[in-house]
């Protein structure tokens, strides 16, 4: 049973054993939940996935396996408002449009008779004008043409639905997707090192419970306020080729600030030379050099680079190769040196890594990173947090 489930799983890379398979065939058969589509997603949710960054994609095998009515996850009995309805149709219906779906009934109507034939349809349907499923001029369903539309499942193609039961909540959790700001912080969450810094402002409650009872009086105790230790350098490429990714890095950046106390952050252009700079608007003229921050900051700063490391490779090998200025020392001699002042070093390319290897500029920064390049989706984050965390 559901074997075409399971297969369809270990394809699209969720790692399904046969054990966890007859555990949801268990909890089926002894009816740990209620028969209804919804409840069989999250039963077969929580089976199989152990990883949130699997999510999404379990989400598509499921719409794909359990077609039709399958992937709607709503009962038949489900209340669908009739002022949801209307604040819709108001928004996004001509006053054509809005007369012609009463001359073809009332919400109410509709409504109902889609609850009914969600409780008398038997199997899955294809084309036609009255069941639930795709093709054909029936309300209800997918690919189909009706003004009045209940989109169940699939995807649209009119645009004329008046409302989707095929949400993939976890859409953005995909592990081979770019990140949003909440992904990104999950998975800088890798790199902590937690240790009790400050004034003694935060109640142990341990410690407390412990010495009252043995003085026998309450005896208060404080303690530092635990916060992460973990020092990071961030260095941002920033400007032509950059410029399709500037969403991407400002979540970054955003993250970054809110997860590590001890941050410092510096802007480059393609790859970083003898200055590096804070501001955008004064990039030329309030520059910060190099040397500063390699004495500045000790070997202990973990430093990770965000870049496209898309630019000609005469700049990254050659004196002189800078598209903005006359640098004396190749962007190569300057990498090596901040890579040997700071071992755990990372690269985070926003370009999907299928695309690295036809940019010899990209081959050539990769090489100098000793191959610790990481695409900058959840995935790429994760192993480039394990490596920095490999490095101490």
């Amino acid at each position: 049973m559901f074997l075409n489930f399971l297969d369809a799983l270990r394809a699209a890379g969720i790692a399904a054993s046969m054990k966890e398979h007859l555990v949801l065939l268990e909890a089926l058969d002894r009816e740990v939940i209620r028969r209804t589509p919804e409840d069989f997603y999250y039963l077969s949710r929580a089976v199989y996935v152990k990883d949130e960054g699997l999510l999404d994609r379990f989400d598509q095998v499921f719409a794909k396996v359990f077609q039709g009515i399958a992937t709607s996850f709503a009962p038949a009995n489900a209340d669908i408002p009739e002022e949801w309805l209307r604040a819709v149709a108001e928004k996004y219906l001509s006053p054509e449009e809005m007369e012609a779906i009463r001359s073809l009934g009332s919400w109410d109507e509709i409504m109902d008779t889609l609850k009914k034939r969600l409780a008398e349809q038997e199997g899955r349907h294809q084309g036609g004008n009255k069941w639930v499923g795709t093709g054909g001029t029936s309300p209800y369903g997918n690919s189909g043409y009706n003004p009045e539309g209940v989109r169940i499942g699939g995807e649209s193609t009119h645009k004329r639905a008046l409302k989707v039961w095929d949400q993939r909540e976890f859409k953005n959790l995909d592990s081979t997707r770019e990140l949003g700001t909440r992904n990104i912080k999950i998975a800088l969450r890798r790199l902590r090192r937690f240790a009790r810094e400050g004034a003694a402002d935060e109640l142990d409650i341990d410690a407390t419970i412990d010495g009252t009872a043995r003085q026998g009086w309450l005896d208060v105790v404080m303690r530092p306020e635990r916060h992460n230790a973990v020092k990071l350098l961030l260095f941002l490429d920033v400007g032509g080729s950059m410029d399709p990714w500037v969403k991407l890095c400002e979540e970054l950046f955003s993250a970054a600030t809110t997860e590590f106390k001890n941050l410092e952050f510096f802007y480059f252009h393609n790859c970083p030379y003898e200055g590096v700079w804070k501001d955008n608007r004064r990039r030329f003229s309030e520059r910060t050099p190099m040397w500063d921050v390699l004495h500045k900051f000790g070997h202990d700063y973990k430093l990770i680079f965000v870049g496209d490391a898309s630019m000609s490779p005469y700049e990254i090998t050659h004196p002189g190769g800078s598209v903005e200025h006359f640098n004396e020392e190749s962007g190569a001699v300057w990498l090596h040196r901040m890579t040997t002042t700071y071992p755990a070093a990372v690269w985070l390319n926003p370009v999907r890594d299928e695309q690295w290897g036809y940019s010899q500029s990209v081959r050539i920064i990769r090489e100098l990173m000793a191959d610790r390049m990481y695409p900058l989706t959840l995935a790429g984050l994760d192993d480039a947090m394990r490596e920095l965390t490999r490095k101490r």
